[in-house]
This record gives C-alpha cells, structure tokens and sequence, in this order.
C-alpha cells in the first residue's frame, strides 16, 4: 500500500470531537474516511465558531480530508443505505450516548451480522457499560469524575477548568490506538471483526502518572498544589522578566541549574540539599530563583543561560504565541488551511510522524452532504436517477 492506512474505508458517524478527531487521523493516514451526517442539520459542530458565511472553523478542523454524505436514517431507504455502506466498510466509529447507535438501528449486532470483518469502535463519555454509562457527559464531566479537575488550580481556591479539551483529543488518539491494534490483530486472525469500546472516564484516570498509587499505597492524599509540583523541586511556573517562564528539573538537574544562575553554593546549602529538603523550603527556593530572573537583562537571556546548562525550561506562552512559533511552523504542528469562505487560516496539524507511508496534508474538510453523489455511485452503484429520487425524498441532504 502507498499510505499507512491505504486501502481501508472508515464510516464514521462521531460529531464533535472525540470521535472526529480519530476518523480525522486515519484520514491522515491515508485511510478513506467517509463522514455520515444526520439529516438535516448533521454534525452540531457545524454551528460552534469561528462561523463566517455558514462555515465553521471549528468543523473544518476535526474533520479534514474526510468524504461527506448526509442521510435520515429515520427513512427505511435512508438506514438500507447505511446498511449497504456499512457491509463494504473496514471500521464504523461512533460516539453517540451509549445505546444510540442501536436505537438508530446500527448495533454491533446487527452491523456484524452485515460485515463479519468490520471493526466497530464506540466512544463515549463513560463507556458502554457501569452505573454511570447511560448518563450523558462530555470532556469536562469526565474529567471531573476521574479525580482529574480537583488536581487543577491552587490548593486554597475552587479547582480551575482546563483552556481545552484534553480528554477528548486524547480519547480520540486512544481509539485509533485501539482500531490499529483491532486492524493488525484482523490481519492475523482470518477477518475476524471487533467490538472496541474507548471511553473518555477511562482515559482520564489513565492520565494520572503517581496520584492514583501514592493514594493506594498508603501516601498523602493527592490535591493540587498550583504554580509548583508537590513531589519535585525546583519543578514550577517563575515569574520572568516578561510573562513566566516553566523549570522542570529532577534531581540529577539540580546542580545546572545552580550553574546557571552562578550559584553554586546552593547545591551543598541545607535547605536544598536533596529534594525533601528543598520541598520543605520551596518558598525559600521559589524566591531565590525569581531573583535571580529578574535581575537578568530580559527573559530571553535568563533563558538562554538555562539552556546552556540544560536545564529544561520554557516560556509560558500563549496560544497566539505558540501558533506563530518557528519550530512549530516547521513542523507542521501548525497547519495553514486555505478555505475559500474563512480564507487562510491556522489549525493544529498531524502529531504522528512517520518516515513514509503518509499522504499529503489535507486541506479541506466536507460541506453538508457534498459526497452524497460521489460515494454513493462508488460503493453503491446506485444511478442518476436512483440518487435523484432520494434527493427529492429527503434521504439525502446537502447544504453548506
């Protein structure tokens, strides 16, 4: 196969962002993803901004280098020809409210009896079974239920929201995860279909790196300690000369930094000896540092003199800052779209990298049912005439 994914055709019926963000990477693999939109108004998020003569930046960018088509399920021929679609199909990925899919008339059951090899992957908020799968919920619902929220925001204030939706994004990376893995087992196995269910609670806890086992194995209860880490020091956000800077450093990096700022006096001092000690004295620590930035010229320097040493730091910068930065322009990280009614603009781009095997980036995303035609008369074979009746039935919808 020329791409990664080349050769396998995905049908996904997800809205938003969770489940667009994991059919929008197989698409960038080089999968041929095929969007299924509910007739009429299809994917809400067709209608979160930036909005400007109808279109939404916001879809635009979770559903790159997708095929369009828009059908009322609801109509006999409308859920006959998700059916047919279905059986011709590689992977289905879906993220309604559990028990959605099925009301719809799309089940496991039902979809595995029309294609035995299908891979079918299901994300939700809370997963597909337990007490709380039939409540709706999103990222930051989640969130909260995972422990995840009382870890953000200063421990003698109320816990802060994230600027973004980590969950869903990371969800959305856990379910192409799961589908590569269903694909290559697939391989090896005769055909042989999948049910794969991701949810956004169980990718959560997953993101605890030490809260969960400390608490289990007898420790401090986890809280959230704010601007500066609870278990490592000097681990936090310093205010610079302009705006902050971030020091990360373990134990081993402690000594560079202490060369950085000429201070090498510091590493045999008591209070900073070793980590305990300087956790017990991190105010003392966090002043000492914040000293030494604002006597430097600038905070370009005092980040310089860190790099020298090797110490891993970084400017706290904000995301117009971060967009127009050199190496993620480079890189791709960000993405200029060029579309004719928003006009140029930027998204967040590809994060896997391979060394071959990728198509070129995609640039567009599908209006309202823009497909129907195309991909019907591909896979289905269905004529002019047979796809006009539809049309005029209200089985097939397009629009902006």
């Amino acid at each position: 196969m020329k791409h990664i994914l080349g050769g396998i055709v995905v049908v996904d019926f997800s809205q938003v962002v969770a489940g667009p963000a994991c059919a929008r990477l197989m698409a960038e693999l080089g999968a041929e993803v095929i969007k299924v939109e509910l007739a009429p108004a299809g994917d809400p998020s067709r209608q979160l901004p930036t909005l400007r003569d109808g279109h939404s930046g916001y879809f635009i960018q979770h559903n790159q280098g997708k095929k369009g088509i828009c059908v009322d399920p609801h109509q006999a021929k409308g859920l006959a020809l998700l059916k047919s679609l279905i059986a011709k199909a590689d992977v289905m990925v879906e993220n309604f409210s559990p028990g959605v899919i099925a009301r719809l008339g799309l089940g496991w059951k039902v979809v595995q009896a029309l294609n035995p090899k299908l891979i079918m992957c299901s994300i939700s908020a809370f997963g597909q079974t337990g007490p709380l799968s039939p409540l709706p919920g999103y990222d930051f619902i989640a969130q909260a239920y995972a422990g995840v929220t009382s870890m953000i925001g200063e421990p003698d204030e109320p816990p802060s929201l994230t600027g973004l939706v980590m969950g869903d994004v990371g969800t959305g990376i856990s379910a192409l995860a799961a589908i590569n893995g269903a694909l290559f087992w697939r391989e090896r196995n005769g055909n042989q279909g999948q049910f794969l269910e991701v949810s956004l609670l169980d990718y959560y806890f997953f993101c605890h790196e030490l809260n969960v086992e400390v608490a289990s194995l007898g420790g401090p209860d986890p809280m959230r300690y704010g601007s500066h880490h609870r278990n490592a020091a000097p681990l936090g956000i310093y205010r610079a000369p302009q705006g902050f800077i971030v020091i990360a450093t373990l134990a081993h990096q402690w000594p560079n930094l202490c060369q950085a700022m000429e201070r090498s006096d510091l590493t045999s001092d008591p209070r900073f000896v070793n980590m305990p000690a300087r956790l017990e004295n991190i105010k003392e620590l966090t002043a000492i540092i914040e000293d030494w930035l604002q006597a430097e010229p600038d905070t370009k320097t005092a980040l310089a003199k860190l790099e020298v040493e090797r110490v891993p730091v970084a400017p706290v910068l904000t995301v117009v800052e971060a967009m127009r930065h050199p190496h993620l322009l480079e890189r791709g990280t960000a993405r200029r779209i060029d579309h004719p009614a928003l006009g140029p603009f930027l998204v967040p781009g590809n994060p896997l990298r391979f060394c071959q095997g990728l198509p070129p980036p995609p640039n567009q995303a599908p209006m309202l049912g823009e497909h129907n035609r195309e991909v019907l008369r591909h896979y289905l074979e269905l004529t002019d005439d047979r796809l006009m009746a539809l049309e005029e039935a209200g089985v097939l919808v397009a629009g902006i």
